[in-house]
């Protein structure tokens, strides 16, 4: 009898564990330091009502810290509509927390794989866009809002980020995929001003190829400036002056870039810098303030170990006092 009750309990645990799996329900860890985190598009959340950091990037989760050297989670935080254009389990890619007007808007990438909208040069193209959910609190449960999209259909967009422009309205900037249109552009769109859809057609800022960094070779080997564009993020330095964080490659080098408006507002024209910002191999950056004070700079690294590609979140100091982001040392919590 011992013995039978000992199976019982062995295959009651194997059950319990597979359906976490299958639900993908994941281990909480704590006391994790930031560089043992795998996690391509770090974006922090500095929460002065919970006096704690919330990070959260691409895969949908969410780690929280009380001082940004260690870390616990990974908090599954969405709950998406299964039967949305999203499907049952989307991938989610590059998201984003914004704490706007006392609530929390989770801007992020979800890709439903089982659907294409397109085939361009041979390759299929996923449904894929940019999208808001919403929550009370920091940590979720992120839900959706009132508008089953926000973008068009028929195009792959990706990386959405919130800004508030001059004449005082909410827009999401995001990128429209190179997959479609092979010279991938930063677009705005207007949102409603609770970010619950979003109003009118989106508008160019800029295409990647007007970066004097950015470079690829084509099939015949050919030079031309690279095609992709990835992760904005606005800010504003001290005297004002209106800026984007960017990301492409040069060749087979991830690199982040930055770009200014030359009228302050999303409507530019954007003059592009003539050098990237950060070290080679690092992007998807963003910039946030610590509790006390301290401008950094969240972005991951980019390297390929035995065939797989690793990415790893780091910290920089970063500083907008002047005319210009200027970035500093690796940040050590």
């Amino acid at each position: 009898m011992k013995i039978v009750k000992l199976l019982l309990i062995a295959g009651l645990l194997f059950t319990v564990k597979a359906k976490a799996q299958e639900n993908r329900i994941p281990v909480i860890r704590k006391d994790v330091p930031l560089d043992s985190i795998r996690l391509s598009d770090p974006f922090i959340l500095a929460d002065r009502s919970t006096n704690s950091y919330y990070m959260t990037g691409t895969g949908g989760m969410l780690w929280k810290s009380a001082n940004l050297r260690t870390w616990e989670g990974p908090y599954s935080v969405t709950q998406t509509d299964p039967s949305s254009w999203m499907g049952p389990k989307p991938m989610i890619w590059a998201a984003e927390i914004h704490h706007v007007k006392n609530r929390y808007y989770y801007f992020a990438t979800f890709t439903n794989r089982a659907v294409m909208i397109d085939t361009v040069q041979g390759r299929p193209i996923e449904r894929r866009a940019s999208h808001v959910l919403v929550s009370d609190r920091p940590d979720g449960p992120y839900v959706p809002m009132h508008d089953a999209t926000y973008l068009p259909a028929d195009k792959p967009t990706l990386d959405g980020t919130f800004w508030v422009d001059k004449d005082g309205k909410p827009y999401m900037v995001y990128c429209y995929e190179w997959l479609q249109n092979l010279n991938g552009t930063i677009e705005k769109i207007q949102l409603k001003p609770d970010l619950s859809g979003s109003v009118g057609a989106g508008t160019l800022l800029f295409r990647a190829s007007d970066a004097p960094w950015s470079r690829e070779k084509d099939e015949n080997g050919h030079d031309h400036p690279n095609k992709v564009t990835d992760g904005p993020f606005l800010f504003k330095t001290k005297t004002g002056r209106l800026g984007m964080l960017w990301t492409s490659w040069i060749y087979d080098v991830y690199t982040q870039g930055v770009v200014y408006s030359k009228s302050g507002t999303l409507d530019g024209p954007w003059i592009q810098e003539a050098e990237p910002i950060t070290p080679p191999n690092y992007g998807h950056g963003m910039l946030f303030t610590t509790f006390d004070g301290k401008m950094l700079m969240s972005m991951h690294s980019h390297k390929s170990v035995n065939g797989r590609t690793v990415r790893v979140p780091h910290l920089y100091e970063a500083d907008l006092s002047g005319d210009k982001l200027r970035i500093g040392k690796p940040y050590v919590p």
